[in-house]
């Protein structure tokens, strides 16, 4: 008799019709997206490191200190890093950061003689993607900010948001890692839509699809989320098949991720 396999199949997940369709959907319950100036390069990384476990307003606050205090990056890289971890003292985690902004800015000194980064914007993703890893606690999330944010190219930056998000929709399996997920993430969404996935997915965690207690009866996209019968009743399920008129949570008009705060 023929041995049986039992090898599960890994789960199904989302193509790229089903993607932009969740990216249109909740385009227009948390949009419109505008894709707004940018801070140069160097500049959106150094504020990504001090965004890094702290609130908008802080790392915004420490940004605009640091700023003010030296007047360019090229002054905070002459600087020690006592007198950095002073001017970044409001964004929290001053100790931490100071130390790897300052590595940071000496690498690319070394590496590239400026703090110019825009040659990145020319090389293949791969390539702009693999030079930025090599400086000191760049990761592929920080590394995504700058290429996407600052310069335009289609690379992700995955956060705890889009991460969650992602898995509850189908979109990358429930094993994948968040550094494996940029790379099947790159693949699955057209490069023209980087920017909106990453908008969309980002307030769609932050407003609705929430770690703890995520409003799936109100969601916008709930009828295509594998995940909604996990977090509601079979009460709250029926009322949905019912086809009732269903309000929606979630509002427009949030700021940009990435964009230091006035």
């Amino acid at each position: 008799m023929a041995k049986i396999s039992t090898t599960k199949r890994s789960p199904r997940t989302k193509s790229k019709a089903d993607i932009v369709q969740t990216i249109k959907l909740m385009e227009g319950q948390y949009g419109p997206f505008s894709q707004e100036p940018r801070l140069p390069p160097m500049d959106e990384m150094v504020f990504t490191i001090l965004s890094q476990h702290t609130s908008d307003i802080n790392s915004s606050r420490a940004f605009r200190r640091l700023m003010e205090r030296f007047g360019t990056l090229e002054e905070v890289a002459k600087a020690g890093v006592p007198e950095i971890m002073d001017a970044i003292a409001p964004g929290g985690l001053a100790k931490i950061k100071a130390p790897r902004i300052k590595e940071v800015l000496d690498k690319v000194m070394e590496l590239n003689g400026s703090l110019d980064l825009s040659f990145l914007q020319e090389m293949p993703l791969n390539e702009a993607k693999a030079w930025l890893r090599q400086l000191p606690g760049i990761g592929p999330k920080s590394a995504g900010i700058v290429l996407s944010f600052s310069l335009g190219m289609p690379a992700m930056a995955i956060d705890t948001h889009i991460y969650r998000v992602s898995q509850r929709l189908g979109v990358i399996g429930p094993k994948v890692s968040v550094d494996k997920a940029h790379d099947i993430l790159e693949a699955k969404v057209e490069p023209e839509e980087v920017f909106n996935f990453h908008v969309a997915y980002i307030n769609h965690g932050r407003q609705v699809c929430r770690a703890q207690r995520p409003i799936c009866a109100e969601c916008v996209v709930g009828d295509l989320c594998p995940s909604r019968k996990k977090f509601l009743t079979k009460a709250e399920l029926a009322v949905l098949a019912a086809g009732e008129k269903q309000t929606l949570a979630g509002s427009g008009g949030a700021p940009m991720p990435h964009v230091p705060q006035s």
